[in-house]
């Protein structure tokens, strides 16, 4: 029997989010491998899933590659987990998807959950393309990257910390300008999901009097020509039946 690896998304918040076919994965295969087995093991008692599982993690995954890899070669299925969302998306997965790839295994990734996606889509900001930068540099080269997304010309997303949120969203506002529209979404899925809309001068000073807690996803408008904001503000004038973009905070 051939074996292959199945990265398999996991919920960002509400259990319900699991699909069936996760389930099936996860209690076929041999090993799960699992980003903090603490954390996945919730996951794993609440759908009845008694397959082992193992740690998985960026710092154990360069010694535990080769061991994983030929269990696979052997014939076995190995399923990835991360501690939410799809795994490699600003989490481990990409180094043992790439040794799959070198070694000509198959690799099977399962349609699931991450947070960016419904934060994006929550935004009312553009996104029909994107950029997704996932978490910035905390010290060396954050100014110059923070330049870099300051000039796209499409809508980007970041994540970010509770605890950084507000400094971050200051220094947006300083490299993209206060009037840049932005979202910040929290706890996506969640009990107390949260998105709060406004200029990046607006959400920096809201988030400096509001401390934020949980998850958080940053949505940015990309960088567009006078004319063009000029013609966007027009579309949305305030006597029109969409909110204009900007303007006062919103809930």
């Amino acid at each position: 029997m051939e074996g292959k690896l199945c990265i398999v998304p996991t919920p960002v918040g509400n259990m319900a989010d699991m699909t069936p076919r996760a389930i099936e994965v996860l209690r076929e295969a041999s090993l799960v491998l699992a980003e903090d087995t603490r954390t996945s093991a919730v996951l794993m008692r609440h759908f009845g899933i008694a397959t082992p599982m193992a740690s998985h993690h960026k710092y154990n995954e360069h010694r535990d590659l080769d061991p994983v890899l030929d269990r696979i070669e052997a014939g076995e299925t190995i399923a990835l987990i991360s501690d939410a969302g799809t795994p490699g998306i600003s989490d481990p997965g990409f180094m043992l998807a790439r040794e799959c790839r070198r070694r000509g295994l198959k690799v099977e990734t399962l349609p699931g959950a991450t947070a960016f996606v419904p934060a994006l889509v929550s935004s009312g900001l553009p996104c029909d393309r994107f950029f997704f930068e996932g978490f910035l540099p905390p010290k060396k080269g954050r100014a110059s990257r923070l330049e870099f997304l300051a000039e796209l010309p499409v809508t980007f997303i970041i994540y970010e910390s509770p605890l950084r949120l507000a400094r971050t969203l200051a220094q947006l506002a300083e490299v993209c300008g206060e009037n840049r529209p932005a979202s910040v979404s929290r706890e996506i899925s969640k009990l107390h999901e949260t998105t709060v809309r406004g200029t990046l001068g607006e959400l920096a000073g809201h988030f400096e009097v509001n401390q934020a807690r949980g998850e958080i996803v940053v949505v940015i408008s990309g960088k567009v020509r006078e004319e063009a904001e000029r013609r966007h503000r027009n579309k949305y004038r305030p006597d029109a039946d969409e909110p204009a973009p900007g303007g006062n905070v919103q809930l």
